[in-house]
């Protein structure tokens, strides 16, 4: 017994060290090379601002996207305590039956996401619960299924009307999906409890239900890159489906149990398929740092500092990413600074909205996009296609570089206040011959105190809210 502890310590050990290993050479950011690919990234760098939508049966009862069926004991997925939780799984896995967003029309989605000023999207076409929001040929756990309201609907097929509504309005299309998939008995297989998110049984015991698997998957994107229209980002989630080679300290920190097996599902193959049928397509493989991972993926976070590769901060509107009634979402004010910080860094935000169980924004997210739209109008040209510049951001001023060659100093203003009548632009990245002000018409007056920009406002400027932006040239 004790020699068996031993090999069993010894083997954790040596996982231990070479995940760390892996994680010092996995982090490095890795370059496409296929022209293509560069030249979309750079077409999306520009845009800045985007929306990602989770939407799915969790909406139906308001409460977390997929997690309360993974038995996995964390504060933040709950679950129904009066049910055992093979009864709980069968009602959340039955809620595709309820599905009927009668008032579903992507066009106003797409409208209003316009209005705020945003440039792209991405779509939540399968979430880990396995429920296919689009007319996949490979389950019928899908929401074009004869055992669901919506399927007799003229838009049943959701992920196209949402990809077609948003492309007719200039947006870049960005395909969510999910590479775990827990309805899948190739993934979670019956004949075994499901202890967590990973998949339930040994693949080295059973490699061909794990070739069944990486299959299906390989089939569904086929399908979502096949006949869903010009799709620009892959944008696939679930880290933890990956070759073991590749989990680092990232991985780890997740506190979730690590499979003794490979969950590799051939990535090399997906996206020679994808970018085939999809030329210059932006792989983002979440988390899997190296070649199909075009761009990283910070999570309601910034980064404290500008990072030296492609980046983009996904956030929630409120503090669920799919519809939760009630849900407390972030003022304007806030969602414009996080926007500003985020651009001032060279990073792109993708701020998620969870549309309700009737196919609806709820009312606070329309109001939020509205009201970001209002203040994008006037102050678009600080944030698209700029790019960051020393020193980025100092107290409560960041800066960005437009591609004309103006510098622009981005002055936040807390929430419900104006600016007064004079401000100071602390260490300016060049002092400037002419200042303006956005969004006013009457000249600005100025002047260099040592290294201060002191900057007097006119009046009108205090018709301004949550930041001002001054174009320096």
């Amino acid at each position: 017994m004790k020699k068996i502890y031993l090999t069993v310590l010894v083997f954790c050990l040596y996982f231990v060290a070479h995940a760390q290993q892996a994680h010092y050479q996995s982090q490095r950011y890795q370059a496409p090379s296929d022209t293509k690919v560069q030249a979309k990234l750079s077409q999306w760098g520009d845009k800045k601002f985007g929306l990602f939508m989770h939407w799915g049966i969790y909406s139906i009862p308001g409460i977390v996207e997929s997690w309360s069926i993974c038995s996995e004991d964390a504060s933040w997925i709950p679950r129904d305590s009066t049910k055992n939780y093979e009864d709980y799984k069968r009602w959340y896995f039955n809620l595709n039956k309820q599905f009927n967003p009668v008032n579903f029309d992507p066009s106003i989605w797409a409208s209003y996401a316009k209005k705020a000023g945003m440039q792209y999207v991405v779509f939540t076409t399968k979430h880990h619960d396995g429920f296919a929001m689009f007319d996949t040929k490979q389950s019928n756990y899908k929401v074009t299924a004869s055992d669901v309201p919506f399927a007799t609907h003229p838009k049943a097929n959701i992920a196209k009307e949402v990809f077609d509504a948003f492309r007719k309005e200039g947006f870049m299309i960005g395909a969510y999906f999910s590479k775990p998939d827990w309805h899948s008995e190739y993934y979670w297989w019956p004949r075994y409890a499901t202890a967590d998110r990973n998949n339930n049984y040994d693949i080295r015991l059973h490699p061909q239900r794990w070739q069944q698997f990486k299959q299906y998957t390989y089939n569904q994107i086929q399908e979502l890159m096949s006949d869903y229209g010009s799709i620009d980002i892959l944008w696939l989630d679930g880290g933890w489906v990956r070759p073991k080679s590749t989990i680092n300290e990232e991985v780890l920190s997740w506190g979730a149990p690590i499979p003794a097996w490979d969950q590799d599902i051939n990535m090399p193959a997906i996206a020679q398929m994808a970018r085939a049928k999809q030329p210059g397509l932006i792989m983002v493989d979440r988390t899997v740092h190296g070649e199909y991972e075009n761009y990283q993926t910070p999570e309601q976070k910034i980064p404290e500092k500008p990072l030296d590769y492609p980046w983009e901060t996904c956030m929630t509107m409120g503090d669920a990413w799919g519809y939760v009634p009630n849900d407390k979402y972030k003022s304007t004010n806030t969602l414009v600074h996080l926007l500003v910080d985020i651009v001032a860094k060279g990073g792109n935000f993708l701020l998620d909205v969870g549309p309700k169980p009737d196919g609806t924004f709820p009312e606070p997210a329309l109001q939020r996009l509205t009201e970001m739209g209002q203040w994008m109008d006037v102050n678009k040209e600080a944030i698209y296609a700029s790019k960051p510049i020393v020193p980025y951001k100092t107290n409560n001023v960041c800066f960005t570089q437009g591609k004309n060659g103006s510098v622009y100093a981005l002055y936040l203003l807390d929430e419900g206040k104006v600016a007064d009548a004079t401000i100071s632009i602390q260490a300016p990245p060049k002092m400037p011959k002419k200042v303006t002000l956005l969004g006013v018409k009457q000249a600005v007056k100025w002047k260099q105190k040592g290294d201060v920009l002191e900057v007097s406002l006119p009046a009108s400027a205090k018709m301004l809210q949550h930041a001002l932006v001054l174009r320096m040239d």
